[in-house]
């Protein structure tokens, strides 16, 4: 199987079903690309057609295509092989599209080993090319900070390696396992938990030996009813492969169901095609975790991607990384996971950054999240708050975090306090929650709780 091979789904609408959508997702300081003239080329001058699958193209990319690609047609742009094969890699080839500061070109030529720059057309038409500072520019394009070793960080902060009984295994709680097949993304996020593999040993997936090591050790473990699969970005092997591995995952017994972790929906929402969906759909029961940064992402192709998912019956959860200066208060989270609720993705994690080697300058406080939970909590449909988790450093797992409501007791009563903050007394007669606090509001006059 060739990765490399021109999409084709022969059931597929032709070229000219694709649909043009305007989309602004910039403030108005954002420098604007020229207008369009003509969105979809004429047929005296259009290439021949090729039959493919019918994918949204917005304005700006359609813009940004004709800028940068003029010799790229719609459908080219829109194949997922295409953006993969035509990723920025090289200082060279972000200058072209952006102004690099000093900072990133700098860094740039500093890097060896893992965690290249690689960064698909259809994402780098998301880039503002003047501002360093833009969310979404800051969690690609490399800066000198990534280069600075901060105390308590690590190459591997949360321990999977020792958790990791067979090669791309990492079993860590007692009934599911986490399945990395590849090294491979095609966006490398600067801040990324598996900087030490990811886009290593030149951009690979797991050896078919390793794959069925890992299988076997699943099949032959009772107590595993929950695989997630990830890496890398699981999206970015060919439908075959993937497949094969979900097939090969669905047929024992015990595994009860199927999760996939990717951030393809968001940097090439192009590999969502009819296809992959068609092998999604005969793996249910099939959980999907997106990664999602910013509200900049949700462009009129990631709502695409996501409704062809949903529609498949996928359910689907956004994994959020807290980054300073990216999504670190509460307009920009509140935009974000309202977009994400339109999009049919449920907010899931909001993960305080890992202390991964070179994260210093990505790292906020971890009472800059409880903030951001209490701004989001009572303030908004409660489908929309995630939970709030450090990845315990050294392998202690996901451990949640919330404001703390509850202020102590007075007598029988637990005296709580709403997103308001206003105090609230509730019966508990028997409890123990709270009788190590002074009830700083044992004197005030509060309301008793209503049945709801």
């Amino acid at each position: 199987m060739k990765n490399d091979m021109l999409h084709s789904d022969s059931d597929e609408p032709p070229e000219r079903s694709i649909h043009i959508i305007d989309f602004k997702p910039f403030r108005q300081s954002t420098p604007q690309l020229p207008p369009l003239r003509s969105c979809i080329p004429s047929r005296s001058s259009a290439k021949p057609r090729r039959h493919g699958p019918r994918l949204t193209i917005s304005e700006r990319a359609n813009t940004f295509r004709k800028r940068f690609y003029p010799g790229i047609t719609i459908s080219e742009w829109n194949d997922w092989r295409w953006q993969n094969r035509n990723r920025v890699r090289s200082a060279e080839d972000l200058a072209r599209i952006i102004h690099l500061s000093d900072d990133e070109r700098e860094a740039i030529a500093r890097h060896v080993g893992s965690l290249p720059v690689g960064i698909p057309p259809y994402y780098a038409s998301l880039l503002d090319p003047d501002n360093p500072e833009q969310p979404i520019r800051r969690t690609v394009v490399p800066v000198s900070g990534e280069y600075i070793r901060a105390p308590g960080e690590a190459d591997d902060p949360l321990g999977e390696d020792d958790d990791s009984p067979v090669p791309g295994l990492v079993h860590r709680y007692p009934d599911r396992v986490l399945f990395l097949i590849t090294n491979f993304c095609s966006t490398y996020c600067r801040y990324c938990t598996r900087s030490r593999l990811v886009g290593a040993a030149g951009e690979r997936s797991l050896k078919k030996s390793d794959i069925e090591r890992a299988i076997d050790y699943i099949a032959a473990t009772p107590t595993v009813r929950d695989v997630l699969i990830s890496g890398g970005d699981p999206l970015s092997l060919d439908d075959d492969r993937l497949d094969f591995i979900l097939g090969r995952l669905r047929a024992i017994p015990h595994v009860e169901f199927l999760r996939i972790g990717s951030k393809q929906p968001a940097v090439m929402p192009q590999r969502i095609t009819p296809s992959l969906v068609r092998v999604l759909k005969k793996y249910h029961p099939l959980w999907m975790s997106l990664h999602f940064t910013h509200p900049d992402e949700l462009t009129p192709e990631v709502a695409e991607a996501c409704t062809r998912l949903a529609d498949a019956g996928v359910p689907l959860g956004s994994q959020t990384v807290l980054l300073k200066g990216v999504n670190d208060d509460v307009p920009t989270m509140k935009r974000l996971v309202h977009g994400l609720l339109k999009v049919r993705v449920k907010p899931y994690y909001l993960y305080q950054c890992d202390p991964i080697s070179g994260s210093s300058h990505f790292r906020t406080t971890v009472d800059k999240g409880l903030e951001i939970i209490r701004g989001l909590r009572g303030y908004t449909t409660g489908y929309a708050v995630p939970s709030y988790v450090i990845d315990g450093p050294g392998g202690g797992g996901k451990i949640p975090l919330l404001p703390d409501y509850v202020l102590g007791r007075d007598g029988d009563d637990l005296l709580l306090t709403n997103y308001e903050g206003k105090v609230f007394r509730y019966p508990d007669p028997h409890g123990s929650l709270g009788r190590d606090k002074r009830p700083r509001h044992s004197r005030r006059r509060v309301k008793t709780p209503s049945c709801v």
